[in-house]
Order: C-alpha cells, then structure tokens, then sequence
C-alpha cells in the first residue's frame, strides 16, 4: 500500500481536491470526516463532474465522491485486494486498521506485487477470456462499464463525439492532446494529401477483390502496403518515423476499403477528395456522392464512437504483436484479424438482419420469443463490458433519430419489445442495447450497404490501434503470458512404436 494517504475533507471545492491530487501526484484523495472514511474521489470522478457540466469552482466533494467506498485492512492478502478492486472497477481502496486510516492501495501497487511473486504463487483461478485481468497500463482510455462511461484520455468519448471532428480525436489519440484551431486545420490538411494509393497497391486491388472478402482484403493490403513502403520493425525505427507511418496508414484504410467496395460490385474507384472532412470523404469514395452534411457528420460519430475501447480483443492483439518488435503492417494484420471474427466485428450487419427478419412492429414479439426459445443471441443487445446502458447506443440512437425515415422508428419499437420480452423471460438479467444495434441503423441511414458496416467500423478503430501501437512501443516490454497446464501429469514414458 501506499502511504500515508492523502485525504480531503467532502466539503472541499473539486477545484481544490484536484489541485491536491495534482501537487501530490496521485489519481484519487480518500474523503474523510474526522478519522472516519466516508468516501473516495478520484480522476474519474472528476472527469464525470466536468462532462455533466459541473462548476468545479463551486461543486463540493461530497456531491461527486464515490461514497462507503470498500475497505482493506493492512493484513488483508494481496488476492483479497485484487478481488475487490476487479469486482467494482475500482482503481484506488482505503486502508483502515481499526477506525484510523493507515493507507491507500491501487492496482498500480498489486501490479507491482504480481511482477515480484514467482510464478508458482500466482495461482488462483483464470477468468475464461481473461476477464477483468489487468495486463498492461495504458494513458489512452478507460472503459468504465458499470458507470456506462467510456473516455479517451482525459475526455468523455461521447462529448468528443458531440464537439469535435474525427480528425480531432485521432490528433488527440496519437499526440497526447486536443489541438488547437491552427494545428487542427493543419492536421487536417496533413492527413488529407495521404489518402492517395501508392500505385504498387492500387495495381493489385483487382487481382484481391476477386477472392476475398472486406476484411481479408484489408488485411492483404496494410501487408501489401507495409512491404510497397519498406516498413521496418519498429525496433529499428524512431517515434517520429513510427508517428508518420501510423498516420499514412490510418488515412489510406478508408481509401483502400471504399476502393475494394467499388471494383467488387463493377464499378470505378472513386478518387478521394482533398476538399472533404475524413467522414465525409469516406462517404464520397464509397457512393461517389457527396453526402449532406447531416450524413457526414453522422458517420463521422460513430466513427470517433469506435476509435478505441478499452483492451478488446484486436486492441490487445495489435499490442502483443507490437511487443515482438514487429512493423506496424504486422500488428494491424493481426488487429483486422481479430476484428473479422463475429463476435467481435459482425454484429452492426447482423443487428441489421434481425430487424429484416422481424419484418414489422407486430411481428417483433412473437419473433424475439421464438429466438429466444431457441437458445438464439439477439443481436445487438448486451454487452461483455458494459452492466448497465451502453453510452455508444445512447448516443446513436438521438443521431439515428436526427436522420429519421421509417427504419429508425422501426428500431425504436423492436427496441422497446425486446427489453420487455428479456425482462418477462430472464428476468433477473437487464439486456441493453449496444453499439452495434443502432450503429447499423445510422450506417444505412447514410448509405452504407451492410456488407461494409464492419469495415466501417474498421475506418475509425485503425486509428485506435495505431495509437496503441505508438504506445506499446514508447514503453516496450516482450508480452509473454505464462498458461497453466491442465493435462495428464508428466512425465510419462514414451511408448515404442513396435
């Protein structure tokens, strides 16, 4: 543990306890009347006062404090600790022996302890999925899933979305913060002038349609690319040339992938467009119409919705690959291949399917009952994260709802049936919709065909991955997991053949 603990009292100003947090270097202050712990405030909850629109100068403490957070007593062992802080997200817990407060542990200081013990007393079980394990330390973004908040840096995800452009994000993700009017129209133009196929790739797109699917294709291509380009491992490479790479790459993944669409169905590839927003430009390469500006700016959100989240599973792969010292072309390889598997990537076009399949309002009942009764998984609702309402659909649902047309109010009221018929038949279990169910309304809504949806989704997290990426290799050490074998006990003679 870390002591002794910096404390605060709840009537402090938020402006105040951030101002001790900051001068003391910490990530929370434990809130205290008297001896007595009677809350915690942390980053995180800072970050959740100032996107409620809070007044930091006037808010107090008490208002925005985690209350009665658990507690640990200094003799408590290391699992008991790990247990408490994986099973309530949190990341800080007071330590108390008797009434007085002795202290503070983090997953910081169990993290240290796990890399001091030796491998035969890291036992315990394993989570299937490594559920909740933590394996790494990131500065990028958190997932807070029994909140319903999910942030990149130190901003809300969804306020992002709300405020500012998809460039914007990606500049935030890849260089440590917002930038400002001129740097953003600087950056802009930067990546703009980057989305033009080299011409070693653009010859062979016709030859890779013709046998493979989106997203093998693109997977083909960031290889393609990364040998057209000479990409190295990145253990020979320094930050700003690594920096460059992730931006080339992150602009041509929209180009490549529209391109694809087009030779696919017989038609010409549509050429970006250096006068367009990212978004947008997408949208003209894929259609080769411009789109409204309410188009645009609603494939844009999502886009920037679907930036990063958390340690998924194309995230953590694009990660371990980074590790080996790999070029980045490998390590997006990898992430695209995780991404293509359906329980991680399909689900916007299947959420889709399902509201085909119910055909209309009246039908959804009977139809989410019999899916059910089958054993079936319906689409677009529940999440492996998220214990409470999904910000990412929260929000798509208003932007759906801003483009209107019949299929949105169809989603609205198969929305509302299944949550009832969940609630009716498992009840106990609350389903709420994720991003996928309404992500693959606003994705038609804009003329994107559902073949696509998937790898538009792929347009905004390669610059997750990217940021990853750059991360991993900032502050690199080999991933190297250990398994516990689980098999008939060795050794065994070997028998002879004859």
């Amino acid at each position: 543990m870390s002591a002794p603990p910096v404390t605060c009292n709840g009537a402090w100003t938020l402006t105040r306890a951030a101002a001790l947090m900051r001068g003391a270097e910490i990530g929370s202050v434990i809130v205290v009347d008297g001896p007595k712990v009677v809350g915690i405030l942390t980053e995180r909850d800072l970050l959740r006062a100032v996107g409620a629109g809070a007044d930091p100068g006037t808010e107090t403490v008490a208002m925005w404090m985690t209350a009665h957070p658990d507690v640990l007593g200094p003799e408590e062992a290391v699992d008991t600790a790990w247990a408490s802080l994986t099973h309530h997200h949190y990341r800080h817990l007071p330590v108390v022996e008797g009434d007085r407060l002795v202290g503070v542990v983090s997953l910081r200081d169990l993290m240290g302890v796990a890399r001091l013990r030796p491998p035969q007393e890291t036992g315990g079980d394993v989570p299937p999925g490594l559920e909740g394990v933590v394996v790494a330390e990131t500065a990028l973004g958190d997932v807070r899933g029994e909140e319903g908040f999910f942030h990149y840096r130190q901003y809300s995800a969804v306020e992002l979305a709300q405020r500012r452009s998809l460039e914007d994000v990606w500049y935030l993700m890849c260089n440590g913060e917002l930038p400002g009017p001129a740097e953003a129209d600087r950056f802009a133009s930067e990546v703009a002038v980057l989305r033009v196929l080299p011409p070693g790739l653009r010859g062979l797109l016709p030859e890779l349609v013709a046998t493979s699917e989106p997203l093998d294709l693109l997977r083909s291509a960031v290889s393609l690319l990364g040998a057209e380009l000479g990409w190295r491992p990145n253990l020979d490479l320094g930050p700003d040339e690594l920096r460059a790479e992730a931006t080339r790459l992150c602009a041509l993944v929209p180009t490549v992938l529209a391109a694809a669409w087009n030779l696919r169905r017989g038609a010409e590839v549509v050429e970006p467009r250096e006068d367009l927003g990212a978004s947008a430009n997408y949208l003209w390469m894929l259609t080769g119409t411009e789109p409204t500006p309410a188009q645009a700016r609603a494939v844009e959100q999502y886009q920037i919705l679907t930036v990063d989240h958390g340690f998924n599973a194309s995230t953590f792969t694009a990660r371990v690959i980074a590790s080996t010292g790999a070029d980045l072309a490998a390590a997006v390889c990898g992430a695209v291949g995780a991404l293509s598997g359906p329980l991680h990537g399909g689900a916007p076009s299947r959420a889709l399917a399902m509201l085909d399949d119910i055909g209309a309002p009246e039908h959804a009942e009977a139809w989410i009952r019999a899916a059910v009764g089958r054993g079936e998984r319906i689409m677009g609702f529940g999440h492996r994260v998220y214990k409470t309402d999904d910000p990412r659909s929260i929000f798509l649902r208003d932007v759906a709802r801003s483009l209107g047309g019949p299929l949105v109010d169809f989603a609205d009221q198969v929305e509302q049936t299944v949550v009832e018929v969940l609630a009716e038949l498992k009840p106990g279990r609350i389903l709420y919709t994720n991003v996928e169910f309404y992500a693959g309304v606003v994705m038609h809504s804009c003329g994107i065909p559902p073949e696509m949806f998937t790898p538009t989704f792929a347009t905004g997290r390669v610059i997750g991955w990217c940021a990853h990426f750059l991360e991993q290799v900032a502050h690199n050490r080999l991933i190297r997991p250990a398994a516990r074998y689980i098999g008939p006990a060795p050794p065994e003679p070997v028998p002879r053949l004859r």
